[in-house]
């Protein structure tokens, strides 16, 4: 089991910082986008494969979420609320756009199938350069639905239950995606390994 604990001491902090902030200190809503900006621009990128494009999604959903934040009532973390936004926004554009969503290549979730973290290893080395890429070109092999669910859960750190709020889905819906993206993840990385040995 993966421990996740950057987040269980933000609930509390993100309340009193969205506090401060309806009560006038605009300022201190730089702090909330300073802490969600590269989750949220990690989750817009699997919707669409264009770094400015994300970027621009990505600040269309800060605006959002600031513009609605007095409807944020506390009763989940503020980063399931936030997501929720994400996905709607990626949604509507991809609506616009008449296109489906595709995968990119940047911003690989750093978890192998297996369940160990890579995202704690410095990315100086070449090994651990070449694991990354790996786990991208294999991210990328994916339906976009279990790339988003396994996103989610494993890089945002969302719970099997705020996924689910997040993406419209039961949480037996989300048990299910991600246990094929995972058993899907693990074939891949096989195929992966056994071709770089022949």
């Amino acid at each position: 089991v993966i421990a996740s604990y950057k987040y269980m001491h933000h609930k509390a902090d993100d309340i009193a910082i969205i506090q401060m902030v309806l009560k006038g200190n605009q300022s201190a809503y730089t702090t909330l986008v300073a802490r969600y900006q590269g989750y949220v621009f990690t989750i817009t990128m699997r919707y669409v494969n264009n770094r400015e494009v994300a970027e621009e999604l990505a600040q269309d959903v800060f605006i959002k979420a600031y513009k609605n934040l007095a409807d944020f009532k506390g009763n989940s973390k503020f980063s399931t609320w936030l997501y929720t936004i994400v996905h709607t926004t990626c949604l509507s554009h991809l609506r616009k756009k008449q296109h489906a969503a595709i995968l990119p290549g940047d911003a690989a979730i750093n978890y192998i199938a297996d369940g160990h973290a890579l995202a704690q290893q410095p990315i100086n080395n070449m090994e651990v350069r070449d694991r990354q890429a790996t786990l991208e070109q294999a991210i990328q092999k994916l339906p976009p639905a279990e790339a988003e669910v396994i996103t989610l859960y494993y890089l945002a750190e969302q719970t099997v239950e705020e996924t689910g709020i997040i993406t419209g889905m039961t949480p037996g819906n989300v048990k299910v995606r991600l246990y094929r993206a995972r058993q899907k993840l693990k074939e891949i990385l096989t195929v992966k390994r056994f071709d770089s040995v022949h």
